[in-house]
């Protein structure tokens, strides 16, 4: 369980894996979407999900036993929500104004889920809660503003290519309550993964099929296809590995962790990414940090 003399932890390693899982899927998808449409990139990740998911979860358990109806309809709509809807408009976000400024504004996820919180299940906000909902708002403003002053290389400049990310944080934001209701009915974790994935692989498959039919091999990017295939194997690493810190480690522990993968963005498009595709600033930092503490504060006080 443990390394470093007791300090570092199976499940902290886990956590940064996790982090460093969704940056890279950041990263890969705004290097796959250059050219090709994000619904190309959307059918990779999503054929990688069920590939590594669908087996493991038999392997490794009995899904079928683990599932009741009300399981069974959790997962299906979370999968649909969040997997599905809130996935696709994310990867839209990326492709519009960049990998550096969606993950920031897509990390405002636990605002609007404490907000669906507040609506559907009557919880209490405090003011420790008001505070850090407050500071998303304002890393978001900052991060909008900054887009909005700058080309982005060329990229979607206006404000509109924001809402998308924002949009996926809504949806995002909804996922864990459907889920939490499946797990509640006693799904393990394998389980509740593979049908979220499947559902969504066969909702997206059939919008496909009936907008412009099933792509062939022949059809994808063959430049661009390896970054779609990388970041289908990000995806999958950071579920697995996000929901075994959760297992092993304390939520106080792991969600500061994960929710630093805007910070290993922007530091890994300094390094990596050309200015073309990623302009980071100060702005763009100092927005990306409040925000990030914002959404930190908001997921412990809850």
């Amino acid at each position: 369980m443990t390394a470093a003399g007791g300090v570092v932890t199976l499940g902290i390693l886990l956590a940064v894996l996790a982090a460093v899982a969704a940056a890279s899927q950041s990263l890969s998808i705004r290097y796959g979407t250059v050219t090709s449409d994000t619904a190309d990139a959307l059918l990779v990740v999503m054929g990688v999900n069920v590939v590594v998911l669908l087996p493991a979860a038999f392997l490794l358990g009995d899904p079928i036993a683990d599932l009741n109806l009300t399981s069974f309809v959790s997962f299906t709509a979370a999968g649909l929500v969040g997997t599905l809807i809130g996935r696709a408009v994310y990867f839209e976000g990326i492709k519009r104004i960049g990998s550096s400024r969606a993950e920031p504004i897509k990390a405002s996820q636990p605002l609007h889920a404490t907000l669906i919180a507040v609506l559907v299940l009557g919880e209490v906000v405090t003011p420790g809660h008001m505070l850090a909902m407050l500071a998303i708002v304002a890393g978001v403003a900052m991060i909008t503003y900054e887009h909005g002053r700058s080309s982005n290389g060329g990229g979607d400049a206006s404000y509109v290519g924001v809402a998308f990310p924002v949009v996926a944080a809504v949806f995002f934001g909804l996922e864990p309550t459907l889920a939490k209701l499946g797990f509640a009915e006693g799904a393990a974790v394998l389980t509740g993964l593979t049908v979220k994935t499947v559902t969504a692989g066969v909702g997206f498959m059939a919008y496909v099929w009936w907008k412009r039919g099933i792509p062939r091999a022949g059809d994808f990017d063959r430049g661009e296809l390896p970054w779609h295939v990388a970041a289908g194997v990000a995806n999958t690493t950071f579920m697995l590995a996000y929901y075994g810190a959760l297992e092993l480690e304390r939520v106080s522990v792991v969600v500061p962790l994960v929710q630093s993968s805007p910070l290993l963005v922007i530091v890994l498009s300094m390094l990596f990414v050309s200015d073309d595709l990623e302009r980071v600033t100060p702005r763009l930092i100092a927005g990306a940090l409040v925000a990030v503490a914002g959404a930190v504060g908001v997921t412990l006080l809850s």
